[in-house]
């Protein structure tokens, strides 16, 4: 098996991992600092991936871009108020959060 097909098989394997879920479900992340937020125009499987490859120079890019990090009170308490449903994906020990489309 190439390396590709492996790296095609992992992402679906992610993709199959994403789940629905509300962010008052995701608390308990958020406190222990471990919620990490990905921007609306970015793939939340291709960031999972990326995050699983150790990517450090993709993710430093998105990052100054404001395209991901870690979730911010402010945004925490705009998704608790609204009772959001995200979608999420862990990246042991991070839980990859983004906003349902």
């Amino acid at each position: 098996m190439s390396v590709n097909e492996q790296k095609e098989i992992y992402r679906a394997k992610v993709n199959l991992e994403t789940s629905q879920i509300a962010w008052k479900d995701l608390q308990r992340y958020f406190a222990s600092g471990v919620a990490l937020y990905v921007a609306d125009d970015l793939d939340l499987v291709e960031v999972a991936f990326q995050m699983s490859e150790d990517n450090a120079t993709q993710i430093q890019q998105w990052m100054a871009a404001g395209k991901f990090g870690k979730v911010s009170d402010e945004q925490a308490g705009v998704w608790y108020a609204a009772d959001a449903q995200l979608w999420a994906v862990v990246v042991s020990p991070w839980v990859l959060v983004q906003k349902m489309h």
